[in-house]
């Protein structure tokens, strides 16, 4: 069952990262990851979603789901992946148009498996740092106070705001969310990290051949960069 929020204690021991949507080019992450020398027996690495759909390595996301050092919340490709495996596709949406072909290559257990750990993805991390509490939600929060979040139960408004919903960076709402340090999304492909007030956008098109990854260190908040992958312009993407 999809829980709502994980919590995350404190790393004593390294460091902890955060990296936006990765849309199935793994192989540039790891690039990324060796350039900040990653250490994977001490250093985290938390994705704001969005893992699957659009690059040539979606079929090996169970490999890093598996990694004990890499934590995952569900964006709204990683929600479309799910429900077109488990036979449920997300409603007036072709998944396939929007880099869900993969899917097809699949054989129907590998599927249903791929389908089972996407839907187990929880929609919130928060993460204990030195320095404050550090939220995670893929696209928005839908309260401008932390602890107003759900720890159960949210509503499907609140769901749709975590995996859709662009309107706070649209509007440029830059009125920091309370009771926390800060709130790292992904979603919105930018240039260059983005932050308003607390809020931390950080998917800057390590999937495309015109951007890179960032890693954002979640105690410090520094962003490092990294390269990105060399398959697609992001300009033939319009859907997030």
């Amino acid at each position: 069952m999809q829980a709502n929020i994980v919590t995350f204690t404190a790393n004593k021991l390294g460091r902890d990262f955060a990296v936006g949507d990765i849309h199935g080019c793994f192989s540039a992450l790891q690039k990324v990851l060796d350039e900040v020398k990653f250490e994977p027996a001490v250093d985290r690495l938390f994705s704001v979603g969005d893992l699957v759909d659009r690059g040539p390595e979606s079929h090996l996301v169970l490999e890093w789901l598996d990694k004990p050092w890499f934590h995952a919340i569900c964006g709204n490709h990683d929600q479309m992946a799910w429900r077109s495996a488990l036979g449920d596709p997300y409603p007036n949406v072709d998944h396939r148009r929007h880099g869900g072909e993969w899917l097809d290559a699949l054989s129907p257990e590998t599927k249903e498996v791929m389908g089972q750990r996407l839907a187990a993805l929880p929609l919130v991390f928060e993460v204990q740092t030195p320095n404050g509490l550090i939220g995670l939600v893929h696209a928005a929060c839908p309260h401008d106070d932390w602890t107003l979040m759900a720890r159960d139960c949210p509503s499907e408004s609140d769901i749709d705001c975590y995996l859709w919903s662009i309107d706070r960076y649209r509007q440029r709402i830059d009125a920091p969310i309370c009771n926390v340090r800060a709130v790292v999304h992904g979603h919105m492909t930018v240039s260059n990290m983005v932050v308003l007030g607390n809020s931390y956008y950080i998917d800057t098109g390590g999937w495309t051949d015109q951007g890179h990854f960032t890693l954002l260190d979640l105690n410090t908040l520094q962003p490092f960069h990294g390269p990105g992958e060399t398959w697609m312009p992001v300009s033939s993407h319009r859907y997030r």
